[in-house]
C-alpha cells in the first residue's frame, strides 16, 4: 500500500478548489487542473479569499496560508498533472458522460497504484469504474460544501472497490480532520437520497401554493432545527444540480416519488439556478451578502 502524498484535483469550481485547499492545508502537494487559465485564476482568487477569512477568524496563521498556497500548483496540462499522483479526485459538473470520459483519461495518465476518486453526489461509482482498468481502485469521496468547513465525507464503494482502497480513503479523510462515513453504491447514496426528495417536496409545496418561500424555510429552520431552509439550500446547492440528482434517482429507481417538480424544471430551463446565477427562490446581492425572496414567489 503506497502512502498518499501527491494529489490531483480535476475541476476548479466551488467544490474542486475547496478540496484542493483542504488537502494543501493538511500538508499534501496538490495539482489543481482545469480547462483554461482564466478559470484557474478565479479558483486561485477564491482559495486566497477563503484562506484570508480563516486567518481573520484565527482558524489558521498567516504562515499556514502561505504554505497552503505554495503547495497548490495550477495547471491546464492533464497528463503532466496526473502522471505522478497517488490520488486523483474528480470534481467536475454532475454529468455522467463528462465524468465517464474523464475517468478514461485519468486511468490512462495515472500510475498503476493511483486511486481514482469522484466527488459525485449521485452518479454510480461502479459505472465510473467500468471504463477503467483499475475498478478496484475507484471510489467516491463526496465532500460537502463548503469543503474546508463541513466535516462529512461520504465514502462510496463501487461493486469492485476493494477493502484496501476503502481503508486508505477512510484513513485519509480522518487526516483531513473529516468524519468519513462509508455507504454503498446506489443512486443518490444516502445524503442525497434523503435530502433531495425533501427539497423537491418543499418546491412542490411552493408550486401548489401551500405556503411561500420564507414560510416553508422558516418552518424547517424553526420547527426542525435545520440550519437553513430547503429552498435556500436548493439555491445554495444549485437548482440545476438538484434537478440532475433527481433525474439520477428517478432513472435509477423508476419510482415516481423522485419525479422533479415542474417548477424546478422550469427554473432550471430559465437559468434561475440559485446563488451562482444570482436568482432562484431568492434574489442574491453577493457583494452585500444579502438575499430577498424572489418577487415571483411573494405571498399576497
Amino acid at each position: 500500500m503506497k502512502e498518499i502524498k501527491n494529489i490531483g484535483v480535476i475541476g476548479s469550481g466551488t467544490m474542486g478548489n475547496g478540496i484542493a485547499q483542504t488537502f494543501a492545508l493538511f500538508g499534501f502537494q496538490v495539482h489543481l487542473i482545469d480547462l483554461n487559465l482564466e478559470i484557474l485564476e478565479k479558483a486561485k482568487n477564491e482559495i486566497l479569499r477563503n484562506l484570508e477569512r480563516m486567518v481573520k477568524k484565527n482558524a489558521i496563521s498567516l504562515g499556514d496560508q502561505e504554505k497552503c498556497l505554495e503547495r497548490i500548483q495550477f495547471s491546464v496540462d492533464f497528463q503532466a498533472g496526473l502522471e505522478t499522483k497517488d490520488l486523483i479526485v474528480e470534481a467536475v459538473t454532475e454529468n455522467p458522460e463528462i465524468k465517464l470520459d474523464l475517468f478514461r483519461k485519468m486511468d490512462g495518465y495515472a500510475p498503476s497504484h493511483c486511486i481514482l476518486a469522484s466527488n459525485t453526489s449521485s452518479i454510480s461509482i461502479t459505472r465510473l469504474a467500468s471504463v477503467t482498468k483499475r475498478p478496484e481502485k475507484v471510489i467516491g469521496m463526496h465532500f460537502m460544501n463548503p469543503v474546508p468547513i463541513m466535516k462529512l465525507v461520504e465514502v462510496v464503494s463501487g461493486l469492485q472497490t476493494n477493502t484496501e482502497t476503502l481503508e486508505q480513503i477512510m484513513s485519509l479523510s480522518r487526516i483531513l480532520d473529516k468524519i468519513p462515513v462509508p455507504v454503498k453504491d446506489y443512486p443518490g447514496f444516502i445524503s442525497n437520497r434523503i435530502l433531495i426528495p425533501m427539497i423537491n417536496e418543499a418546491i412542490y409545496s411552493l408550486y401548489e401554493g401551500i405556503a411561500g418561500v420564507e414560510e416553508i424555510d422558516s418552518i424547517m429552520t424553526l420547527g426542525m432545527s435545520h440550519p437553513m431552509g430547503p429552498l435556500f439550500l436548493a439555491d445554495f446547492i444549485g437548482l440545476d444540480v438538484c434537478l440532475s440528482i433527481l433525474e439520477v434517482l428517478y432513472k435509477g429507481f423508476k419510482n415516481p416519488k423522485y419525479a422533479a417538480c415542474p417548477l424546478l424544471v422550469n427554473m432550471v430551463m430559465a437559468g434561475r439556478l440559485g446563488v451562482k446565477s444570482g436568482i432562484g427562490f431568492y434574489i442574491y446581492d453577493n457583494e452585500k451578502k444579502e438575499k430577498k425572496v424572489n418577487p415571483q414567489f411573494l405571498v399576497n
